[in-house]
């Protein structure tokens, strides 16, 4: 039966199956259909065979055509949801304005047919691949669905036919069941296959999956369909096991149990006992728990549907791509998506097994994130599964499990007993991020809160998460090398510090996201409870008493972090007492030891005190502090701190902080101390980074009661004084708690808000070397006045170089604004308010250890200690002043006594600072070394700054005080105790450990006095706080004495008191002998300073002359041989300077001298159009650009006509060539000699550094101003007598000069002598002709032929000359020398091709000169017809034949007869505008010409008349053969205007004036002659002046007339009618090509770029996924050229072409050898030059002002105007090579 039904027809057959089940009986057409598909569907034909699936197309379609059933099935979509799935880069939009879940994402067309204006979305390329939530309410707000989905068109769908699914509904069962056989089948455990095994599997199945997904593509009712079957459990039962009598059904089935077998968590232990049900975790970690896991885990593997057997497969298959997009495809189905999830949660662990074993684990991570993030990211479903399945427990137990496999023993503390146990980070599982997929999925379901309550609650899951934690306590471990530098740098800190923020801090910050409000006070006691139990656990596990181990450290305390910042919410947001979450003082001891010993050790990394450990500690001490790691790492170090700092004994924590500081020794007041642990040029660092710490201790608030908007204004600061920033780099660099940047917490202030409250933006500018500015914000003025916060700055720097860069910016800010000239001191910022539980922070700075150290330092500074640096200085004065700022409200002496007895106890009466400040210490008892020497020297002068603020004498301010005696009685007790040693009070103990002793305030007036002797009593009574806010040294002094006296009478009094001493004024010469010092000290200071002025001014003139002779290109030698205007002062010989060898001198036959200049092929003359409006960039399908009416074209087209017609020799000297490819010579002026060059190039090539230049092709740099150039022109030696009669005025008549022309002509061109010079203008020529593909040089018949030379060189003069047309801006206007000018080398390149060309004489028989000047008899053709006609003269091109004219002739041509060959060659421009324009007429308009200009031929200037004229040239090309005969009916329709003589006059101006410019330029750069300048109405009579055409006689401007400049030397009509005769005599051409030769039109507009839409978004959308016309594939990297608009694949093998890729290849066929190319995905311009090619940057930046290269922030980009016009400037003068400095090689692979 099965058999006869395969070999019928599969429609007719299906058809009639169908009608067979649409039965009420059905049961023949079931039993028909089972055994077809038994038949068809057999699982042991190869899978690749594709009948099967032909079959069940046809079956499922029921007898239709599977395309329409496809459609049909399509009417009855009624998913409300888009759920198009993506794979990896594909581009997608993420709106955080719409978004609920950080996640959601849209499609492009959702996006796109949203409303999204005023949103912060950005376009993002898909690293895992996604799907489009559009119409998921769950995951954004309904007001960003796009039209389709917020109309919810699905729900109004009509239900569905039954019939219409039947059949598929009978077959796919069967179809879903054979590709599971084939999977079972074709399996094999990874340890036996390859992976490439698998592959072929999936290569074979191919087809099969790919038409599951087109079902699910067919919408919601198909995907119901698959659905049932997928999630049937008896279908499954039926069909999985296989029936008992088939054979293979049963081996298929046992192979599927014994993979489902290997697949459980079994452990080692287990194994050993063989119990498979309960399976244990072995782990000796954490809390030494042992965690089971649930039997059921195992038991859940045994599958009850297809679709679990699926995802079983998929897994096992390492998710292959097709398996998940099908998977996910199926999402939109609610049934689905729940049966789905529970799924993917029980095979979870399997899934972490999987991947562990992977070798491919990144692409396997991104497959199972993308499946995730689609089901965890939605909050009911998380809520319902982790009810249901126990997610979290799962999750948790995974990566416990996961992270066991990779533990070892810790070494911190006490290495031989430690029982703790960390991950190891040089694992693959850690350096891979392989954990990265499940840690993520447990953020994801974490922040929704119905979750995290529910791990709140579950202590135990708690319990088994603060174990998690600990293996990564004290991981990476630092241990200092002390002797040998490390040999191997390992890096693996990476994976650390990614592993702590990834696996511990981010699933922190979720929870503590749910911890915001009092309600929740009760899971902030159980986290911090279970916090201090794992923590206690680890201090036993590792051995932890009291004391840390010497010379370790680790950056990774995640408990300690947990613990801090769960405090800090308790505190901050529920309201809770902080007392109630801490523990005993000896725990809070404990806990303060190690985040101080990483504070330490990043003081001693910065000291240079580990560099022997390498590079890679460094690298920790900054990801410490980085801006993604500080809020995770070092501000919950120093929050744990400021609170045990605030609860213990101070005196114990300060002595703690300077023994962990190691700089305990140097606090004596001794003048000598040995020091145990530190070298002497650790101690400074040492010391100014404890005293430092101490100052961030006690004066940073974020978590001691700033609010959220208070730290985000305090981070945004701090970032914007290091330096100017763009916003994204700003974003970057704030941290994201506590404010999430995306989305905006309700009641705080956006970031936005804040960054225009504090900065300013400046628009990005551009610099004149090029270089492009981004947009930046900088710091408004009165944020550095009043919020600059030198503390933060140096908590937030990675690098210590901003820390020196946010002062330098502040100085030079108070500089500007006048507020203080000098060096300012970083100023002191007034802090927070305290929140009442950290009040005992304040006992810090009011504790006698500190003041007694403080004392000591004051001290040693004031007596100039070598070890003592300003900054310690400022440091103190810091804490002096925090301590007057922050007094401590009760003053009740109940001091407890100290840990340790300290005897200095009796030095002060109390703790509190403004008591201690005036407590007069007489002398202090110092045991000193014996070695000291004997201590007698006076107390020199401060060394802090010496400036007087206040301007008076500094010399009387070094009077004695009476502290001064009392410092003078310390010494003698000094003294003293070196012999009497014995006397010593102190008890030796403690001598050894602590040396301090002192007060602070004497000293004080000591230093000011030392300073300023203005310290009168008056001064304390403007008590004005705030004028010292920014300043120096003597402010803050002045600022601290002045907080003092306000805080407290006495102190007030004895300020006075001192002042009162200091300030009698005291006649200089009875001073102290201190005194003299200071004199001889400021006199020597004046005389260096001095000094150092001479030597600088020195420098600057030799600097200034050597500017001068480099860069002046304008200094007089060279300008002569520049030839500007330098006719008066004619030497003898020009002298030129080689820049190489330094000498001048002329250049000469032997010895020639040479530009150095660059060629360049360029085909920016070729792309110029007729219209000023540049070309649009199409952006849609129906947009084009056509190439036809460009100037290189139309050339062209020309040059091919004329060869069709003409002789080919006379064609190659009627046109120029060179629009497309011509060779442009540009040069920087400076000269060197040609064998000086050579050598130059040979040490070039011996230099092995990689240049950005090809020596082998002849590149090399200008030796004095470093531009880019590849060749040297050689000069012209000479120049001598004959100048003078060169430029003398003639008076001859033109008949006699055009015959004296005539003659020159005749003269032969003699071969010049073989010479170094000649030899070298030989080489010139070769280079020019390489500097262009041969393409463009060859245009004749015969390539090669001299003809072709001799137009490539007459054609290099023409591009040049209309080259520097361009640059001047199209015409002559602006007159003058300019820029363009200066680098110009006409004169030199015209002698050389000059020279060239005289080597190819004009047939005088075919010298065009005779048909200019002689009316000719026409000769009779005898026998002759075979050859071809010449060009008639009307066709030829009047600017070639000027420059052929004056490059054959012998050099040097006198002016006179350059003079003559103009007047002649402008008769002939002018009948050519004649003709043109007499072409635009209608008929009846030529007519009536033709006949008002016959009246005044007889007239006696009718030679001068353009009526006359024009009538005369109508008349003569109407004859015989008319021209004008073609198309009358369409130009008369064109024509509607009427021509007066004032537009027919205006029309021959412009037509004449191309030739009219280039006269003057080439008179200009052959003559000197200056160019004046003109309004551009005046043009065309300024320059007919100019070149002598026009009598200068004062005319008012407007009667110039183009006809009264011609100068006939024959009867004009006579010589007209020859020309005209010349074309009407033509019998071959048909008369429109012949008016096509003669409509020239020599006007063109500038050159210009494309013109770009303003958004990038349009630019982006059309062209990313636009195929590529060559290879009609999408290319991977799209490029457009800017210039013609070409769509070409960057770097793409498929359009390569004898191996070269399409942008090179594009380069050359349209720039010759430039492209401008726009990269679609990266929105950055490259530019391609010859063989290089460079990164230009980009045209389109954001709202910000900046680059978005890649579209990595995927933010809408807009064109910046002025950036697109430097680089249209930069393509159109030529000057990439000099403005862009970073090229490389293309090797042809772009």
């Amino acid at each position: 039966m099965a058999a006869s039904l395969l070999r019928r027809d599969k429609k007719a057959t299906a058809a009639h199956l169908k009608a067979d089940l649409n039965r009420i009986d059905n049961s023949s057409g079931v039993r028909q259909l089972q055994e077809l598909l038994d038949a068809v569907l057999n699982p042991e034909k190869p899978a690749a065979d594709s009948e099967a699936l032909d079959w069940c197309k046809c079956l499922i379609a029921g007898g239709d055509g599977f395309e329409e059933f496809c459609i049909t099935v399509r009417s009855y979509d009624n998913a409300t949801l888009c759920g198009l799935v993506w794979t990896a880069n594909f581009v997608a939009y993420r709106c955080r304005t719409c978004g609920i879940s950080p996640c959601m994402s849209l499609c492009a067309e959702c996006f796109n047919n949203g409303d999204h204006t005023g949103h912060d979305f950005n376009m993002f390329r898909s690293q895992a691949g996604g799907a489009c939530d559009c119409g998921d309410s769950n995951v954004m707000r309904e007001s960003g669905f796009c039209r389709r989905h917020r109309l919810r068109t699905g729900e109004n769908v009509p239900s569905i036919p039954r019939d219409l699914l039947l059949m598929s509904e009978m077959v796919l069962p069967r179809f879903i069941l054979c590709i599971i056989q084939y999977l079972r089948d074709g399996y094999v455990e990874p340890d036996t296959s390859t992976e490439r095994d698998l592959q072929k599997v999936l290569q074979q199945l191919e087809p099969q999956i790919s038409f599951l997904e087109e079902l699910t593509k067919m919408g919601g009712a198909m995907r119901t369909v698959l659905t049932k079957i997928l999630t049937n459990q008896q279908t499954f039962k039926e069909l999985s096991m296989g029936q008992e009598e088939n054979l293979y059904a049963k081996k298929n089935y046992d192979k599927y149990l014994s993979a489902l077998k290997n697949s459980g968590l079994v452990s080692v232990e287990e194994k050993a006992q063989g119990a498979a049900a309960d399976v244990t975790v072995g782990a000796e970690g954490g809390a030494g728990a042992m965690v089971l896991l649930d039997p059921c885990i195992i038991e859940s593997l045994k599958h009850k549907c297809f679709l679990e057997e699926l995802l079983f497969w998929t897994i096992k298959y390492e998710f292959p791509q097709k398996m998940v997009t099908f998977l996910l495809n199926m999402l939109p189905d609610q049934d689905y998506k729940i049966t789905f999830t529970k799924t993917f949660v029980q095979h979870y662990a399997f899934i972490m097994k999987t991947l562990m074993k992977s070798h491919e684990s990144d692409t396997m991570s991104n497959r199972i994130v993308h499946i995730s993030v689609q089901l965890f990211s939605n909050e009911e479903l998380a809520r319902h599964v982790t009810e249901e399945c126990h997610l979290l427990d799962i999750m948790v137990t995974v990566l416990l499990y996961m992270m066991e496999s990779c533990l070892i023993k810790s070494e911190l503390q006490d290495e031989e007993n430690s029982r703790h146990v960390v991950v190891n980070c040089s694992e693959a599982l850690l350096k891979n991020n392989t954990y990265w997929p499940l840690v993520s999925d447990f953020i994801n379901i974490l922040s929704h809160q119905s979750v995290a309550k529910k791990f709140l609650e579950d202590h135990s899951l708690l319990m088994l998460w603060m174990s998690f934690v600990s293996f990564f306590q004290g991981m990476n471990l630092n241990k200092r090398e002390l002797n040998e530098h490390v040999e191997f740098e390992s890096q693996t800190y990476y994976a650390a510090f990614a592993a702590e923020l990834e696996a511990c801090a981010q699933p922190m910050w979720g929870l503590l996201t749910h911890c915001k409000v009092r309600e929740t006070q009760e899971y902030t006691k159980t986290v911090v409870r279970y916090c201090l139990e794992t923590l206690q656990i680890w201090f036993d596990a590792i051995g932890f008493i009291d004391e840390p181990a010497p010379n370790q450290v680790t950056f990774h305390l995640p408990l300690h972090r947990y613990y801090a910042m769960f405090l800090s919410k308790a505190v901050k947001c529920q309201g809770l007492d902080l007392d109630s979450l801490l523990p005993d003082q000896e725990m809070l001891m404990k806990i303060m030891v190690h985040p101080l010993q990483i504070q330490a050790c990043l003081s001693e990394i910065h000291s240079n005190m580990w560099v022997r450990n390498g590079l890679q500690i460094k690298g920790q001490a900054m990801t410490y502090v980085q801006s993604h790691f500080c809020n995770s790492m070092i501000d919950p170090d120093i929050y744990l701190l400021q609170v045990c700092a605030s609860r213990l004994d101070p005196d114990y924590f300060i002595s703690s902080v300077f023994e962990r500081f190691k700089v305990v020794d140097l606090l004596t007041m001794a003048s000598q101390h040995q020091n145990a642990v530190l070298d002497s040029e650790q101690e400074r660092p040492m010391l100014e980074g404890a005293l430092t710490f101490l100052v961030i201790l006690t004066s940073l608030r974020i978590h001691l009661g700033m609010t959220d908007d208070e730290i985000l204004r305090a981070e945004m600061v701090s970032q914007l004084c290091m330096n100017d920033r763009t916003h994204s780099a700003l974003l970057d660099l704030i941290p994201e708690n506590p404010n999430p940047k995306s989305g905006i917490v309700p009641g705080s202030c956006s970031f936005e808000e804040m960054l225009s409250a504090v900065a300013d933006f400046k628009a990005p500018v551009f610099e004149p070397g090029g270089s492009m500015q981004q947009g930046m914000y900088t710091p408004k003025a009165e944020v550095w006045e009043k919020e600059f916060d030198p503390i933060m700055v140096v908590l937030r720097t990675v690098y210590r170089r901003d820390v020196q860069s946010a002062m330098d910016r502040y100085s030079a800010f108070l500089k500007q604004s006048g507020i203080h000239t000098g060096n300012p001191w970083p100023p002191y910022k007034e802090r927070t308010r305290l929140h009442p539980c950290y009040k005992g922070l304040i006992k810090l700075l009011h504790c006698k250890t500190l003041h007694i150290v403080i004392f000591t330092l004051l001290y040693k500074i004031w007596m100039d200690h070598q070890n003592m640096s300003e900054h310690v200085l400022c440091m103190v004065l810091y804490l002096i002043e925090l301590g007057l700022d922050n007094q401590v409200q009760d003053n009740k002496e109940d001091e407890e006594p100290c840990i340790e007895e300290h005897c200095h106890d009796s030095w002060f009466p109390g703790t509190n600072l403004l008591s201690n400040l005036h407590h007069v210490i007489n002398f202090v008892r110092v045991r000193v070394p014996e070695t000291a020497p004997e201590v007698k020297r006076e107390a020199p002068p401060s060394t802090s700054t010496e400036a007087s603020s206040y301007g008076q004498n500094l010399r009387e301010a070094q009077v004695f005080s009476l502290v001064a005696e009392r410092r003078r009685k310390f010494q003698e007790i000094i003294n003293r105790s070196n012999t009497e040693a014995t006397q010593v009070v102190r008890p030796k103990s403690s001598s050894t450990r602590w040396v301090p002793p002192g007060t602070p305030p004497q000293l004080l007036h000591q230093k000011m006095s030392s300073k300023q002797n203005s310290l009168s009593a008056s001064w304390l009574e403007d008590m004005d706080t705030s004028r010292h806010a920014h300043g120096d040294g003597i402010t803050a002094i002045e600022r601290i004495l002045t907080k003092a006296a306000t805080r407290s009478c006495q102190i007030k009094r004895s300020i006075q008191d001192i002042c009162g001493k200091v300030c009698p004024p005291v006649p200089p010469k009875k001073n102290s002998p201190t005194d003299k010092k200071t004199m001889d000290k400021e006199e020597r200071r004046q005389r260096a300073r001095e000094r150092q002025q001479k030597l600088l001014a020195e420098f600057a003139s030799r600097q200034k002359s050597f500017m001068e002779t480099a860069m002046d290109v304008e200094s007089p030698d060279t300008e002569a041989a520049m030839d500007l205007g330098a006719s008066e002062v004619m030497e003898s010989e020009v002298l030129y300077d080689c820049v190489i060898c330094g000498q001048s001198g002329p250049s000469t036959e032997d010895r020639p001298t040479g530009l150095v200049v660059l060629l360049q092929a360029s085909s920016v003359l070729g792309h110029r159009c007729k219209s000023k409006e540049a070309k649009k960039l199409p952006t849609s399908d129906d947009e084009h650009i056509y190439a036809a009416d460009t100037c290189g074209v139309a050339n062209d087209v020309r040059l091919t006509l004329m060869q069709r017609f003409f002789k080919d020799s006379s064609c190659l000297q009627s046109v120029s060539i060179g629009w497309d490819g011509g060779v442009y010579v540009q040069t920087c002026g400076h000269t060197l000699h040609i064998d000086c060059h050579k050598s130059y190039m040979e040490s070039l090539r011996n230099d092995q550094v990689l240049q950005g230049f090809s020596v082998d092709k002849g590149e090399f740099t200008c030796p004095l101003c470093r531009q880019f150039a590849n060749s040297v022109l050689p000069c012209r030696p000479g120049r001598g007598t004959e100048a003078g009669a060169w430029h003398t005025p003639t008076n001859k008549k033109p008949c006699v000069l055009v015959k004296e022309v005539e003659d020159l002509q005749e003269k032969l061109g003699l071969f010049p002598t073989e010479s170094n010079l000649s030899k070298e203008m030989e080489f010139v020529i070769k280079d020019i002709k390489n500097t262009t593909q041969k393409k463009y040089m060859d245009y004749g018949k015969n390539p090669g032929s001299p003809d072709n030379d001799f137009l490539f060189m007459y054609s290099v003069a023409r591009s040049n000359l209309e080259l520097e047309l361009v640059h001047r801006g199209g015409n002559l206007c602006s007159g003058g020398a300019s820029a363009a000018a200066k680098r110009s080398c006409l004169n030199q390149l015209f002698h050389v091709l000059a020279m060239h060309m005289r080597l190819y004489s004009i047939d005088s028989a075919y010298n065009p000169w005779t048909k200019l000047t002689q009316v000719t008899q026409s000769k009779e053709t005898d026998g002759f017809d075979e050859e071809r006609p010449e060009v008639p003269m009307l066709f030829r091109d009047v600017p070639s034949l000027l420059i052929i004219f004056v490059l054959t002739m012998p050099q040097p041509l006198r002016k006179e007869h350059f003079s003559c060959v103009v007047k002649m060659l402008y008769n002939l421009q002018f009948t050519q505008a004649l003709a043109a324009l007499s072409s635009k007429f209608s008929p009846e308009e030529r007519q009536a010409w033709s006949t008002a200009g016959a009246l005044k031929k007889n007239a006696a200037n009718a030679e001068k008349s353009f009526e006359a004229l024009l009538s005369h040239v109508i008349s003569e090309l109407t004859k015989d053969k008319s021209v004008y005969k073609v198309n009358t009916e369409e130009t008369s329709m064109l024509i509607s205007s009427v021509w007066s003589p004032q537009s027919i006059e205006f029309s021959l101006q412009q037509f004449c004036l191309p030739f009219l410019r280039l006269s003057c330029l080439l008179q200009h750069h052959l003559y000197g002659d200056s160019l004046t300048g003109c309004l551009e109405e005046e043009e065309f009579s300024s320059l007919a002046e100019c070149l002598g055409i026009l009598p200068s006689t004062p005319q008012p401007s407007n009667v110039v007339h183009s006809a009264s400049c011609l100068q006939w030397v024959v009867s004009a009509f006579d010589l007209v009618t020859q020309w005209c005769t010349e074309v009407t005599g033509l019998s071959q051409m048909q008369a429109e090509q012949s008016l096509t030769l003669l409509v020239q039109d020599p006007q063109w507009a500038a050159p210009r770029l494309l013109q770009l839409p303003d958004n990038y978004n349009i630019i982006f959308q059309y062209y990313h996924r636009k195929a590529c016309t060559a290879c009609k594939k999408v290319p991977k990297d799209p490029a457009l050229c800017l210039v013609c608009g070409a769509f070409v694949c960057l770097k793409g093998v498929c359009c390569k072409q004898q191996g070269t890729c399409e942008c090179v290849l594009h380069s050359q066929h349209c720039g010759a050898a430039t492209g401008i190319f726009l990269l679609i995905n990266a929105s950055v311009i490259i530019i391609i030059r010859g063989h290089r090619f460079c990164l230009w940057g980009s045209v389109y930046l954001d709202a910000h002002g900046e680059e978005d290269r890649d579209l990595r922030r995927g933010k809408p980009l807009f064109l910046c105007d002025e950036r697109y016009r430097v680089l249209e400037q930069q393509w159109v003068s030529h000057t990439f090579d000099h403005i862009n400095k970073r090229w490389g090689p293309h090797y042809n692979g772009l």
